[in-house]
């Protein structure tokens, strides 16, 4: 069966930089940092008080009070993601056959702050003060569940869990539904509100993530000598795409092509990344292999690089392993250096990050590498953005679990 062509037609973000896209990618490449000391939780109990949250959040534009009362953070921020992409895309649900439209989303982690508020509360107050609504709002699948709702779409419709993959993962089972002829339409992306009193002192008693409370800002410097873990983050990145023809008939405003996706597993170990990045290497080549595209045609990725010492340092490897000669010539730039990572949505952000880059011929910076590491020798962007004519971008996503995921978006041309 030929495969039909997929483009991406809206985008919508939710990040600590910005909810809104031009500001969110203004700032990016300005160099700016969302990481600061934690605005939405008491840090006292914690060993790591800072990360990008989205201390200023509110959604009262999108979702009106007594519906944000049954969504999770993480529901909250794709809803408004959705519902921008959804907006920025100009369609009109109402005139497409609801069955031919769908969503797929990531998360890692779901509703985990209501998990946590009401085990307290259970444990405090006793089983009969549970809410009610405590399932419908934790399940992995509550984001992508009330987009389809809003909606109405009756097309392919679930949640990804692949760790941080979940978001690439599921942009990789959308381009699938729309190129195999399940769908027309895909919303598709990733969600995480991660940020939690569980979340922060989880992932800090295992040592994942950097500790310099002194100097939040500057925490976070994938591939640099002095990295010492990652920085905690939430948000969501959510896209439409949309089938070629489906877009050019509507006289859609077409952003991108997404042209490739693939996916591996490590096997090896639950937390820690393959340290010849063969995983990684297996991932970004499945890929290539399935946009049909030779390496040297790549000219960004976006990296994982998530400022932890050896995921870094794997990903390089993983990037010599398969473009040989030209992964030194091709641009690679982590966005977390700026963002933090968001998890289950990171994948979404930053396959956002690497349209804008085809768009406007702008490679976002890694920011607060200062001190390379010999062991990561590629050209990383350090510190500014670079001016570059981008015709391809990778977007690469792994994550605990073993679970690797890349996408390959490119410049859109009749």
């Amino acid at each position: 069966m030929m495969k039909r062509r997929v483009v991406v037609t809206g985008m919508g973000i939710v990040s600590s930089l910005s909810c809104q896209l031009d500001t969110f990618w203004s700032k990016l490449i300005a160099g700016e940092s969302g990481i600061h000391d934690i605005k939405i939780l008491d840090t006292s109990r914690f060993k790591v008080k800072f990360a990008a949250d989205v201390h200023d959040w509110a959604p009262d534009e999108y979702i009106d009070s007594k519906e944000q009362k049954r969504l999770d953070r993480f529901s909250q921020f794709g809803m408004v993601a959705g519902i921008d992409a959804v907006a920025s895309s100009g369609l009109d649900f109402s005139q497409e056959d609801s069955y031919r439209c769908g969503v797929i989303l990531g998360s890692g982690v779901g509703g985990i702050a209501t998990i946590e508020e009401q085990t307290e509360k259970l444990l405090t107050k006793g089983a009969d003060r549970v809410s009610p609504m405590t399932i419908p709002r934790l399940m992995l699948n509550a984001a992508g569940g009330n987009i389809s709702i809003r909606y109405g779409l009756r097309g392919p419709n679930y949640t990804v869990a692949t760790a941080c993959a979940s978001a690439t993962n599921a942009l990789g089972d959308a381009l699938k539904a729309i190129q195999y002829d399940e769908a027309d339409v895909m919303i598709s992306g990733g969600t995480e509100a991660g940020i939690t009193p569980m979340g922060i002192s989880a992932f800090s008693n295992m040592k994942a993530l950097s500790f310099r409370n002194d100097d939040p800002v500057k925490a976070s410097r994938p591939f640099d000598l002095g990295r010492d873990g990652f920085v905690m983050a939430e948000g969501a990145g959510v896209v439409v795409l949309e089938e070629l023809e489906h877009a050019k008939a509507r006289g859609a405003n077409i952003l991108a092509e997404l042209v490739g996706f693939g996916c591996s597993g490590d096997g090896g170990h639950i937390t820690s990344p393959d340290p010849e990045g063969r995983g990684a290497a297996r991932a970004m080549q499945n890929a290539l292999n399935d946009a049909a595209l030779d390496p040297q045609k790549i000219d960004y990725i976006n990296a994982h690089g998530t400022s932890t010492p050896p995921g870094d340092k794997a990903e390089t490897i993983a990037i010599k392993t398969v473009y040989g000669d030209h992964a030194y010539k091709l641009a690679v730039s982590s966005t977390k250096s700026s963002l933090g990572h968001s998890l289950g949505a990171s994948g979404g952000i930053e396959l956002i990050a690497c349209i804008k880059a085809i768009n406007d011929g702008v490679i976002p910076p890694t920011i607060n590498l200062t001190n390379p590491d010999p062991a990561c020798d590629l050209d990383y962007t350090p510190n500014e953005a670079k001016n570059r004519k981008v015709s391809y971008a990778m977007s690469n996503s792994f994550g605990f679990g073993g679970h690797n995921a890349c996408v390959i978006a490119k410049e859109y041309a009749e």
